[in-house]
């Protein structure tokens, strides 16, 4: 008997919740592509994203230590396969699809200056003439236009999905400006979900590389509930751990809880708000991927736990002002003189400097240049330009 495989749009009417972005219902991209016969857009999306260059850059970006203090911190690339990771479990578990939320996390972040939100902040006062500077803005002109990978258009011409998901994105340090995405409609679910995986990841690891690192103490955060109870869920389970391995036990325990309280709750809220298609989700007075409000004020306190004892540590503090005061010298360098930019940003430049808007172009090319840096490379860039011994 021959085996007739189905088709993806089959498969995923099949295991799809009908709330679900299918990808046969996809708003399409911006330049017209015929479908692959054994991969859905999504899927494609997924993989152009894998192989650009802007996403083998994150290995050496800035999470919250630079990556020359330590090969085992987590990276900007570390960190976004980590959310990839968690939202397609948590994709999994809701039926939703798994192919558009991994796209949208592995997306998420390509935008991401070096020396993170530090690189932000300084190229946001650089480009404040223009409105600033948010990575997820530059996430999407990444794979928009400054990926060149393709005769027939630039860009990665992803799907309106996933590009949408890269600029919807609401954390405490992202706001959305959803300019030409329907900012009325609320998110996919599969890019809500990233939004909370992107959190459950940094909770998580910034707590792991926060106690390797020394930055705070085993002890110091004995005054939150959650870590309390953490403590005791580990020592029930494995008595006799050192604190090495009890780290570890800690954190896949953070981790677990945390998708497990989403998943549960999310289910509640999709039941309670009477979602039951993908135009509810876009309707929807509220976003239905949520922790439950009792977990919420838990993890609460574990971010303000971090961000104090952490994010605002003189270690962290230091590393995050010598990474913008070397992106407020390169960009003053570069946009000064723009002839010591590379020759492929020179012509980019050239070709708007009879225009009426050339200082705005000679900024953003110079934006571009920048935020697409790596840690090293901005460092090696800066000795460059400012250490006379040092060959250029």
């Amino acid at each position: 008997m021959t085996f007739t495989p189905l088709s993806i749009q089959e498969r995923e009417s099949l295991t799809l919740a009908p709330y679900a972005a299918h990808s046969g219902e996809s708003l399409g991209r911006q330049h017209p592509e015929e479908h692959h016969p054994y991969r859905s857009d999504f899927q494609r999306d997924r993989e152009r994203i894998i192989h650009s260059a802007a996403f083998r850059r994150l290995e050496y970006k800035t999470q919250v230590f630079v990556n020359h203090e330590g090969d085992n911190y987590r990276t900007r690339l570390t960190h976004t396969i980590e959310v990839a990771q968690i939202a397609r479990s948590i994709a999994r578990a809701l039926a939703l699809n798994e192919d558009l939320s991994e796209a949208v996390a592995l997306a998420h972040d390509l935008g991401h200056t070096p020396f993170g939100h530090a690189g932000e902040d300084a190229l946001s006062k650089k480009m404040e003439p223009d409105g600033g500077f948010s990575h997820n803005r530059q996430s999407l002109r990444v794979v928009d236009v400054l990926e060149e990978r393709y005769p027939s258009f630039v860009g990665l011409n992803l799907t309106f999905e996933v590009r949408e998901g890269i600029v919807k994105r609401e954390t405490i340090y992202d706001r959305p400006d959803a300019e030409g995405f329907h900012p009325e409609w609320k998110p996919t679910l599969e890019a809500q979900l990233v939004n909370l995986a992107d959190e459950i990841a940094y909770n998580s690891h910034d707590l792991d590389d926060g106690l390797r690192s020394g930055i705070f103490s085993w002890d110091d955060p004995d005054h939150l509930p959650i870590w309390e109870e953490l403590n005791a869920a580990s020592k029930k389970a494995y008595p006799d751990l050192d604190r090495r391995l009890r780290r570890y036990s800690i954190v896949r325990l953070l981790i677990d809880w945390q998708v497990t309280d989403l998943i549960n709750h999310s289910r509640e809220r999709i039941d309670a708000l009477g979602i039951r298609t993908l135009a509810d989700v876009r309707a929807a007075d509220e976003l239905p991927m949520s922790f439950s409000p009792v977990f919420a004020e838990k993890i609460g306190g574990l971010k303000k736990f971090l961000f104090e004892n952490m994010y605002r540590h003189y270690r962290v503090t230091r590393m995050a002002a010598k990474g913008e005061r070397i992106l407020h010298s390169l960009f003053d360098v570069y946009s000064e003189d723009t002839r010591q930019l590379p020759p492929k940003f020179r012509q980019r430049i050239e070709r708007g400097v009879n225009g009426p808007d050339a200082a705005r172009n000679v900024r953003q090319v110079v934006c571009d240049y920048v935020a697409g840096m790596t840690d090293r490379y901005a460092m090696l860039e800066y000795r460059k330009l400012f250490d006379p011994f040092e060959k250029v």
